[in-house]
C-alpha cells in the first residue's frame, strides 16, 4: 500500500490519473489530507467508487495520541505520539504572542549522541516519512484546538541525516492547497552535518537555520558533541558563513549552558572571534537535568550573556516552557520506553 500523504499534489494528480481519475481530484484529495482527514469516507465530495478505488490502493498514516500532557504553568502541550509500526515520537506546542509553534520530530531516535540531550539515550531507530512529519503538524492542531502559525524541526532526531524527507516535507507543510506555512515561519535546527547545510544554501531557502553549537572549541565540542569529530567546529563556522554568504540569512547558534565545560569567559570570546563578519544570534539554553547525563546546568548564564553582548553579539536566554510537563527533547519518549522495560520485566 502506497502512503498517500507523502506524496506531493503532482504525484498525487498522477497517481490519480493512472486510476482513470481526473486531474483536479488530486487536488480535492490532498486538501483533505492537510485538514487531517483519517479515512478516505470522510471524503464526501468524491464519489463511492473512488473512494472504494483509494481505499484499495493507499494508506492514511493517523497518529495515536497515546500520552498528552498540559503545562499548568503556561499552557504548553506535549504528546507522545505511537505511529503505524508502534514506535513513539513527540511534538510541543508552545504559546507565544505572536503565535502558536509547534516543535516536531524527524527521525524515531537520534545517532548524534550528544551527551546532555535524552533523545539520543537509545540510538536511532529509524527516518520518518514525509507523512509522519506532517502528521505532527496536522493532529497536533487539530487536537489541540491551537492554530500552528510556526514550526521548529527541533524535537526528535537530526533534520539533516533525513534531508531528503525533510525537504520534501518542506514542501508539502508550504504548499498553498495544504496547511500553507511559509518558509520564513519554519526553523530547522541541525548539529553541524555541514554537507546538509551546504545543500540548504544551493537551494536557498528562507527558512531559518539554527545551529546546535554548546561549545565554540573543538576540543569541548568533540567532548559533549560527537559529530564534531566528523565535522569539526572551525569548518562548521566556514559553512555557516558561506550559508550567510549565498542566502543572506541570520542564523540562529543554539548554546546548551553546561556548568564548567562551556560557560567560561573566554569560550565567548571565542565565539564572538568566529562570528565576525556574520550577523549570528546566540540563543542560550538552561540546560534541562537528564538522568543518564554528568552534566548540570550553568550558574553563569547571566555573566555569559554579558561577556557575548561586550562583543556585540546578539544573546538572548531561552524562555523555559512546560518545565512541569518533561517538555524538553526526548524525555517523555525515554520515560515511556523505561515504563514499558518495566512493564516486560514483569
Amino acid at each position: 500500500m502506497t502512503d498517500i500523504k507523502s506524496m506531493t499534489l503532482p504525484e498525487m494528480t498522477a497517481a490519480l490519473s493512472a486510476l482513470g481519475e481526473p486531474a483536479f481530484r488530486g487536488k480535492q484529495v490532498f486538501s483533505w489530507l492537510h485538514r487531517g482527514a483519517e479515512s478516505f469516507e470522510e471524503m464526501t465530495n468524491l464519489s463511492k467508487a473512488l473512494r472504494d478505488k483509494l481505499r484499495a490502493n493507499f494508506l492514511i498514516t493517523v497518529p495515536k495520541p497515546v500520552r498528552k500532557q498540559v503545562s499548568q504553568l503556561d499552557g504548553t502541550v506535549k504528546y507522545l505520539w505511537e505511529l503505524g509500526d508502534g514506535n513513539c515520537i513527540e511534538s510541543v506546542v508552545m504559546q507565544y504572542h505572536h503565535g502558536n509553534t509547534v516543535c516536531i520530530s524527524s527521525q524515531v531516535g537520534c545517532r548524534m549522541g550528544c551527551e546532555f540531550c535524552a533523545s539520543t539515550v537509545a540510538g536511532k531507530v529509524r527516518d520518518l516519512t514525509p507523512s509522519e512529519m506532517l502528521d505532527q503538524v496536522i493532529f497536533t492542531q487539530k487536537d489541540s484546538g491551537l492554530e500552528i502559525s510556526n514550526i521548529v524541526l527541533m524535537g526528535i532526531g537530526e533534520p539533516l541525516d533525513n534531508l531528503d524527507t525533510v525537504l520534501k516535507f518542506l514542501e508539502l507543510i508550504n504548499h498553498p492547497d495544504g496547511m500553507n506555512i511559509g518558509m520564513r515561519h519554519i526553523s530547522l535546527s541541525t548539529c553541524g552535518i555541514i554537507p546538509g547545510i551546504q545543500r540548504l544554501a544551493e537551494l536557498s531557502l528562507q527558512l531559518t537555520l539554527s545551529v546546535s553549537l554548546h561549545a565554540p572549541d573543538s576540543e569541548t565540542r568533540s567532548r559533549i558533541m560527537p559529530v564534531n569529530r566528523a565535522y569539526d567546529v572551525d569548518a562548521l563556522f566556514e559553512a555557516c558563513h558561506r550559508y550567510f554568504d549565498r542566502t543572506g540569512r541570520r542564523i540562529s547558534f543554539e548554546y546548551a549552558m553546561i556548568d564548567g565545560v562551556n560557560d567560561h569567559d573566554w569560550q565567548a570570546d571565542l565565539i564572538a572571534k568566529k562570528l565576525r563578519g556574520m550577523p549570528g544570534h546566540v540563543n542560550l539554553i538552561p540546560l534541562n537535568d537528564v538522568v543518564e547525563s554528568p552534566f548540570r546546568p550553568s550558574k553563569r548564564i547571566g555573566a555569559f550573556q554579558a561577556r557575548l553582548s561586550s562583543h556585540g553579539i546578539t544573546a538572548t536566554v531561552r524562555r523555559s516552557l512546560g518545565g512541569d510537563i518533561d517538555a524538553s527533547c526526548g524525555q517523555l519518549r525515554r520515560k515511556a520506553m523505561e515504563e514499558q522495560k518495566g512493564e516486560n520485566r514483569q
